[in-house]
């Protein structure tokens, strides 16, 4: 098999996430945010590790205030457009999560998409507690994961196939300890037999972890989800969304 280039690569890799998730997925957890967290015109929304923007640009739609962060040109760029074109009140901004920082104050943060696994107990912890500098008192903070040990413990499989329109994805991973984490391995392969290779790790944290780890950035886990507002977190589940609140 030849290597693609990257570039068809972050062309492809953001069309396979925006199939895997379901179409109106993105827009049922904005309705919550809106509900739960009482957002409004005046509301500051922080969407932090943003991808190509699903969360930003849709409560952008509905007048709400949004910072967009992410460290990728490409979701950068197409976040920055769909703002512009549509005259939305969202500012795209290109940074690491880690070294991301603002003088403003949010009402919420959001973290979506499981990419706040993607770093250990300690970055976590650094990247929570710049978040809770930046939060009004009493903000929120909404962080959805399916990298759970509540979770992972009984979906984990070590070698799966997906495929998405024409292409297909393999993903090999092992589960590993100290710390618990699982390493990705993924293959893309084209229609003409082409791939791209990359790795990742998922940091896996269990529930009384997490909220450990927010107690000690500043926050207080309030309650876990499933199903935003309908449904708490519970064995079985293949999804969580904790929410939590910024302490003065």
């Amino acid at each position: 098999m030849e290597h693609i280039n990257s570039s068809y690569f972050e062309g492809n890799y953001k069309h396979i996430w925006k199939a895997i998730i379901p179409g109106d997925l993105s827009k049922k957890e904005v309705d919550f945010l809106i509900s739960f967290f009482k957002l409004n015109e005046k509301s500051h929304v922080l969407d932090l590790m943003c991808g190509y923007g699903r969360h930003a640009l849709e409560l952008g739609r509905n007048g709400i205030l949004v910072t967009a962060v992410d460290n990728l040109e490409d979701y950068y760029q197409e976040i920055k457009s769909t703002a512009e074109k549509e005259s939305l009140p969202v500012t795209a901004v290109k940074s690491d999560a880690l070294d991301f920082s603002s003088n403003d104050k949010y009402d919420l943060a959001i973290c979506m998409g499981n990419s706040l696994n993607f770093f250990n107990e300690a970055d976590t912890i650094r990247i929570l507690t710049n978040l809770h500098k930046m939060m009004k008192p009493g903000g929120g903070l909404f962080i959805n994961t399916w990298s759970l040990t509540e979770i992972v413990a009984k979906e984990f499989r070590e070698q799966y196939w997906s495929h998405v329109g024409q292409l297909k994805q393999l993903n090999e991973g092992k589960y590993l300890f100290n710390p618990t984490r699982i390493e990705w391995e993924t293959w893309i392969i084209s229609p003409d037999n082409q791939t791209e290779h990359r790795r990742g790790v998922d940091f896996i944290f269990s529930v009384a972890e997490m909220r450990k780890i927010l107690a000690n950035s500043g926050f207080e886990l309030k309650v876990v989800f499933s199903i935003p507002g309908r449904k708490e977190f519970t064995l079985g589940d293949q999804r969580a969304y904790l929410v939590a609140k910024a302490l003065s």
